[in-house]
């Protein structure tokens, strides 16, 4: 059986038959990237012929103008005495849709597209991201000023705004920002960027933060930051610092250094990313914190022919949110050139610690990233899985013999974490200097970790050989 050279094409189709739910698949192709479909034609290229071929060749596209209104190409070719159709189908600029729903042809499935999805899609051919569409419910009176001055310091520090709009009114910057229209309606970017409360607005406003045990069902504490998303990493990073992350102490010379376990500038490079690229009509954004590593997920899919190895790598920038990444990129926060994870893959390297792992996961994004101290073993992470001690006095013992004052310290720990060396002198009748030296007798015999600040972080047990007798 004689096989037929396709014409080249991004998506080539082959159907041994024609029916009428293939105007479903021709539907998803125009509102995709086109197609060339055979009818006749098996997925080996060979010919088997089709029936009536004379009065398909009439059909066909009757009917696709008919339920879609668009034209395509039909063509009758013969090979070895069979009829085989081919059905040359442009990609359109406009949304189609077939008897009312809107397919689309992704990868190798084709989708019926709803909702969110769907409200994406036809904005996007209409050349349109959801964060320029104009919200009529708010006024300017939703916005809040402070945030507005916010990021006109930022902007100046970073020399993408000019000195002499320090001082702009709230209705000048979001004209140049390009986030009011011209009968003074606000877009969905101003409210999300600098809304008193976008929640008023958007119900997925929010950025969660969960520190958890073995596993998702060990949530030990949780947090969630609301509020513009203009200010949102800054208070990410603030909670972070406070109860979820550790700086290990380190001196050079009499200086005493405390340092962030991961490295800050790209730690907020994944932070802006999250929160720039998130499908807002979806999910909050997740921060999972393990006690060896971290993950942030955010609703939305990479653009389509993006992954790691792209990301990692020289691309181009294709923001899901023009809007609001051109304000992140006129505060200072992020660039328009796709470099983002060049200067992640750069402040980890830098650390010593191995690239964060991106990818698409449950509709989003997922980045995944080693801690630079693992809490349990109270060790610092290098490449490799090799870990060295944070500080070098750190006590290894094959058995540690506690005091009666520690075990009922361990005790109380246990039982809130977040106890003050304060609180415990008053329960053990002791004044709080000699809590705080047996607590520094239990960190450096490995049985404790402060994770967080002095003043808001809370005690972690580690004690894998504790002698309780």
């Amino acid at each position: 059986m004689n096989k037929i050279k396709p014409k080249e094409c991004q998506n080539v189709e082959f159907k041994s038959s024609w029916n009428d739910k293939y105007l479903e698949w021709i539907c998803g192709f125009a509102n995709a990237q086109g197609a060339v479909m055979y009818f006749g034609v098996n997925d080996n290229h060979e010919v088997v012929g089709l029936k009536n071929t004379k009065k398909l060749l009439e059909d066909i596209p009757n009917k696709i103008v008919t339920t879609m209104g668009i034209v395509v190409d039909v063509n009758l070719h013969q090979l070895d005495g069979l009829d085989y159709l081919e059905v040359y189908i442009e990609p359109s600029n406009i949304p189609i849709n077939y008897r009312g729903k809107y397919y689309y042809r992704s990868g190798s499935t084709m989708q019926e597209l709803r909702g969110p999805a769907l409200q994406q899609f036809v904005l996007k051919k209409m050349g349109r991201s959801w964060d320029d569409v104009t919200n009529d419910r708010a006024t300017l009176d939703d916005i809040d000023r402070s945030a507005i001055g916010y990021f006109l310091r930022k902007g100046i520090v970073a020399q993408r705004i000019p000195e002499d709009q320090r001082e702009a009114s709230t209705k000048d910057v979001l004209t140049n920002l390009h986030l009011i229209d011209d009968n003074g309606h606000l877009k969905n970017a101003a409210l999300l960027l600098f809304g008193k409360d976008p929640l008023k607005f958007f119900t997925n406003v929010r950025f969660k933060i969960g520190r958890f045990g073995v596993d998702e069902a060990d949530l030990l504490i949780q947090d969630v930051v609301e509020g513009n998303i203009i200010q949102m990493a800054d208070r990410v990073v603030d909670l972070l610092k406070a109860r979820y992350l550790v700086s290990p102490v380190s001196f050079v010379g009499m200086n005493r250094i405390e340092s962030l376990e991961v490295p800050i500038d790209a730690l907020r490079e994944i932070l802006y990313n999250a929160i720039t690229h998130k499908d807002y009509t979806g999910a909050d954004i997740q921060m999972h914190v393990y006690h060896d590593h971290v993950e942030i997920w955010n609703q939305g899919d990479l653009p389509e022919g993006y992954d790691e190895k792209v990301l990692y790598g020289k691309h181009s920038s294709m923001p899901r949110n023009s809007n609001i990444a051109d304000t992140m990129f006129k505060a200072g926060f992020i660039d328009t050139w796709g470099r983002g994870y060049k200067k992640i893959r750069e402040g980890f390297e830098g650390a010593g610690l191995p690239m964060p792992k991106v990818e698409n996961f449950c509709g989003g994004v997922r980045v995944s990233f080693l801690r630079g101290f693992d809490v349990v073993t109270g060790k610092k992470i290098v490449p490799g899985d090799v870990v060295s001690d944070v500080v070098s006095d750190v006590v290894s013992l094959p058995l540690v013999q506690l005091s009666d004052r520690q075990k009922e310290i361990r005790e109380m720990i246990l039982k809130d974490s977040f106890i003050s060396a304060k609180q415990m002198s008053v329960v053990l009748s002791v004044d709080s200097r000699t809590v705080q030296r047996d607590l520094a007798a239990m960190q450096k015999m490995g049985i404790l970790i402060r994770e967080g600040n002095t003043s808001a972080g809370h005690w972690i047990v580690i004690d894998p050989h504790v002698h309780r007798d």
